[in-house]
């Protein structure tokens, strides 16, 4: 593919989404709008969309790629993800929608206080920008590498571009141009899905009913994993995705606010339960696909990338036909950028809503303030992806990628603190407890091997972050109670 064919792709893609930012907006710029939709979102299109959102670019990659060493058993941590939506759906959306809330940490205020509310905000602030910036970061190296470095623009021109696309086309509709652009990019990504299944079944010579047969014979079809020392033991997966799902959806603004921007509860818990139906459904899909392309490259003599990430993009772009290609840079653009718009917008919504003190303002500054902030925040994650750049280093985004996990466990503990139950805290205790318990959880970490007769930490760090955290508000708490209505989710 050329570089110049591949950027026609791109730029015809966001001429699209600007279209559809044009239709979404021209009633006018509002920050009911831009925060909520305006709370009409049909919830049939916000549980479509959503797909895109929770499928970023590095999952899109890596489900396939993780098939040949774990086969099928990653359906155990997305059954886990079902169980977590489940409890979003029957507790936390209910507690949500009582509280007619626009950024979720308020509720932090109105149950443990002040501190605790901007403790909880500003956990959210660090993680979204650190995650986003991650993802945009490496998909931008793809773009440079297919597209914009052979026409002569560097990195940070390659950088300033797609942000710059993404500002446009959310500035002045916000969630409510979103939960449309979503859709259409959850669309692109199961165009390119469905592509590449058929192309590999057409270079197979497989039918359909073939297709199912070959794949479930293979030895890739392995869904139960038993053993209790595996990494991916069932139990372990489904408690991981369970709890993974609560902390980093249920208590995260940016998955948040397109559930808030239904028109009432019922019809985002409906949003909530298909939206479920359906991520299962595509995560079989990429399973699936992954398998397919393992077993192409076994039939054609290919010999493929040790890491696993990279073998869907090198068959797409080397060894499909051009129009899996040509799907594949739609695929993963239109879901990168689908959990990246929606980041920007929630970054927004939380800064505004939780530290500029946005609802005794009059409307004229709050716009004003939002398209300081939003175009802030685009400034930001531009910074911050070059700064990865600058200092590229493996074991930093790995470092990165798990201080985002850790910032999730106070925000865990905090919430759970509040549910469960009914004491009141010393509030200005929290943000320290909200830096000492990532820290904690950290050393234990580091030194379970050691200290617990070869025990090693993988996930349960977000649980042992949480229950830290949840046991320094129960020390700094009193048996001063508050009222069942302050409590209780419904």
């Amino acid at each position: 593919m050329s570089p110049l064919l591949t950027l026609g792709i791109i730029v015809s893609y966001f001429c699209l989404l600007l279209l559809v930012s044009f239709v979404t907006s021209k009633k006018g710029e509002s920050t009911a709008g831009f925060f909520l939709a305006n709370r009409a979102s049909p919830w049939y299109v916000v549980a479509f969309g959503m797909i895109g959102t929770t499928l970023s670019g590095i999952t899109f990659v890596s489900i396939p790629g993780m098939v040949e060493k774990t086969g099928f058993t990653y359906l155990q941590m997305v059954l886990g993800y079902a169980l977590g939506y489940l409890v979003i759906g029957l507790v936390l959306l209910p507690l949500y929608y009582r509280l007619n809330l626009v950024s979720i940490y308020t509720y932090l205020e109105q149950r443990l206080g002040y501190w605790s509310y901007k403790t909880g905000s500003a956990f959210f602030l660090l993680s979204r920008t650190l995650s986003a910036a991650l993802r945009l970061y490496l998909v931008a190296g793809v773009l440079q590498l297919a597209v914009f470095g052979p026409l002569g623009i560097p990195f940070a021109g390659t950088v300033g571009i797609t942000i710059a696309f993404i500002w446009v086309y959310t500035f002045r509709g916000g969630m409510k141009t979103i939960i449309w652009t979503d859709t259409l990019q959850t669309l692109a990504m199961l165009l390119c899905l469905g592509i590449s299944i058929w192309v590999v079944s057409e270079e197979l010579t497989i039918s359909f009913s073939g297709l199912v047969d070959t794949i479930s014979n293979s030895s890739y079809a392995r869904l139960w994993e038993w053993d209790t020392k595996a990494p991916n033991y069932i139990v372990k997966q489904l408690l991981a995705g369970a709890f993974i799902t609560i902390a980093m959806t249920g208590l995260d603004q940016d998955m948040m606010q397109k559930n808030l921007s239904c028109r009432n509860l019922p019809e985002a818990q409906k949003n909530m339960f298909w939206f479920t139906v359906i991520l299962v459904l595509v995560n079989v899909l990429f399973l699936c696909l992954g398998a397919l392309l393992y077993l192409y490259a076994t039939q054609k003599g290919i010999s493929l990338p040790t890491k696993g990430d990279d073998v869907f993009p090198m068959l797409a772009l080397q060894h499909f036909p051009a129009v899996a290609g040509v799907a594949f840079i739609l695929g993963i653009t239109a879901i990168t950028y689908a959990s990246a718009d929606s980041a920007l917008t929630s970054l927004t919504t939380a800064f505004c809503v939780d530290f500029l003190n946005f609802q005794k303002r009059p409307e004229t500054e709050r716009l004003r303030y939002k398209n300081w902030v939003h175009l802030g925040f685009s400034v930001l994650l531009m910074g911050v992806i070059l700064l990865f750049r600058a200092f590229h280093n493996e074991s930093i985004i790995a470092m990165l990628f798990t201080l985002v996990g850790y910032t999730y466990g106070p925000l865990l503990g905090m919430y759970s603190f509040g549910l469960m139950t009914s004491r009141t805290v010393r509030d200005g205790f929290v943000p320290v407890l909200g830096v000492l318990s990532p820290v904690l959880t950290y050393v234990i970490s580091s030194n379970s091997a050691k200290w617990f007769w070869g025990y090693q930490f993988g996930f349960e760090v977000l649980l042992l972050n949480g229950l830290l955290m949840f046991l320094g508000l129960w020390m700094v708490s009193s048996r001063r109670t508050l009222s069942a209505a302050a409590v209780s989710p419904v």
